[in-house]
């Protein structure tokens, strides 16, 4: 399998290495997201010592050290004798002069060996190799854990860091590389299941349909997606059953704060707390309508999955594993395909508006559209709008993951909406509408499209004219 994007990474990375002087570079994102990968690619022609901690002591992880040292620098001395604390090591290091690619992958498992490792690097950085020619990267999949030792104000190695970079799931565009021979739209089934983690990705068969491939690898007991989930919120928290209980309700449709809780029997203050560090893992998102003033005290937000691959599971994984554990699994793939339309539309309208966002960009930048989200009233909803920091300008969309070509009846029904929000919020001084579509737009619709300079159609992802 080729490297597939994070080129915009690389070559970060690869201007920071030909900078002179010393580079301490934090790199983090959540597991399976293609940090090691990345970091492997970016030394793969550099001379470089790669270091993966893990829960081992802090004294075994300094003998694989050790031995990572010697064998680079072929030092027998050093990878049998081994060095006695992580003073030692920046000291050995420090008296190198040519440029090394240094990469401590996972650091959170050294500062849980042991919780001060976070000012022994400080120091070591500070008093050994800032005045040297090192290139440092740490690397953890704990983002929290990453924030509270490296990047956060009061972190022993705050100010430290010469660049960062959280890596982010693959969007679509790139995404759908994993599947070059498929078409457009079973690509997208495809990101809808298991959205953009490299590593999820992989464990499909590009070869195999899309139910083959989530009969195999998803809901049969052993395979490895069929468990994610639940290893990675263990992995990362510490009450996995309260987390569990939280992204179920959700994945039922409580997405409102006094839903969950009635669902979960939480309180109030319990809850908040649990939300916010499922949004700090990048699982659930709080979302308010995109009109609001002040998003982070509005009282209409609403809770929802935004990992594509969470949110199928919980949907049809964790709420049919009974039936899954008794070898059901043609019932199951039953109940995924009754519904399974309903959840790539969202997912769909979830691109959509960053598809939207990047096309005003680049080919309609006098807009000044500045956010695009989704809008909503007690009487209508749009999937997307996007608005100018003033209100002058502003443009709305609908994207329908539908098997029949949209027609003018979704614009017409799009305009209606329209006059609503322009009830409520104001009218715009400028406006321009966009259609997404599964399966394309009917003739008369693109005709009208021609004519209008206000209407914008993307099939797929991909803009018509």
């Amino acid at each position: 399998m080729a490297f597939i994007n994070r080129l915009n990474e690389l070559d970060y990375l690869n201007k920071k290495y030909r900078t002179r002087g010393s580079q301490l570079i934090v790199i983090y994102g959540k597991r399976r997201v293609g940090k090691t990968e990345l970091a492997k690619k970016f030394a793969a022609d550099k001379p470089h010592i790669y270091f993966m901690a893990d829960r081992a002591s802090e004294l075994d992880q300094l003998r694989q050290v050790s031995e990572r040292i010697g064998d680079f620098y072929h030092d027998g001395f050093i990878s049998e004798r081994g060095f006695a604390n992580w003073y030692q090591v920046f000291d050995y290091l420090a008296t190198k002069r040519e440029r090394l690619l240094f990469i401590v992958d996972e650091f959170p498992y050294l500062a849980s060996a042991n919780p001060a490792v976070s000012s022994v690097f400080q120091k070591g950085w500070d008093e050994k190799l800032k005045s040297t020619n090192i290139y440092l990267i740490l690397m953890g999949s704990s983002i929290a854990m990453m924030e509270s030792e490296v990047l956060a104000a009061k972190a022993p190695l705050y100010g430290r860091r010469t660049g960062q970079l959280l890596i982010e799931p693959m969007r679509f565009n790139h995404a759908k590389e994993f599947f070059p021979k498929k078409p457009l739209n079973e690509q997208f089934e495809f990101y809808s299941v298991l959205g953009g983690v490299p590593a999820y990705l992989l464990h499909f068969d590009p070869k195999k349909s899309l139910v083959a491939n989530i009969r195999n690898r998803i809901i049969s007991k052993g395979e490895v997606l069929y468990e994610e989930p639940e290893f990675i919120l263990k992995e990362e928290l510490r009450e996995p059953r309260s987390y569990f209980s939280i992204l179920r309700a959700i994945s039922l449709g409580k997405t409102k704060l006094g839903e969950i809780m009635n669902e979960t029997g939480f309180a109030k203050n319990v809850l908040i707390k649990y939300l916010s560090v499922l949004i700090g893992l990048g699982i659930v998102v709080r979302e308010v309508p995109v009109t609001e003033k002040q998003p982070a005290k509005s009282k209409r937000g609403i809770y929802k999955i935004t990992d594509p691959f969470f949110k199928f599971w919980f949907e049809y994984v964790f709420a049919n594993r009974s039936y899954i554990e008794e070898d059901r699994q043609d019932y199951v793939l039953g109940k995924i395909r009754a519904s399974f339309n309903r959840h790539a539309s969202g997912v769909y309208e979830q691109e959509a508006a960053i598809w939207l966002r990047e096309h005003l960009v680049s080919s309609h930048p006098k807009l000044e559209i500045i956010k695009t989200g989704r809008w909503w009233s007690k009487s209508s909803e749009i999937d997307v709008v996007g608005l100018s920091e003033d209100g002058g300008a502003a443009v709305f969309a609908e994207a329908k993951w539908t098997s029949k070509p949209v027609g003018k009846n979704i614009l017409e029904d799009l305009f209606k909406k329209v006059e609503i929000f322009e009830a409520e919020q104001g009218e715009a001084k400028v406006k321009r509408y966009a259609l997404f579509s599964r399966n394309g737009f009917t003739d008369n619709l693109k005709e009208l499209a021609r004519e209008r300079k206000d209407i914008i159609l993307f099939e797929g992802c991909t803009p018509l004219f």
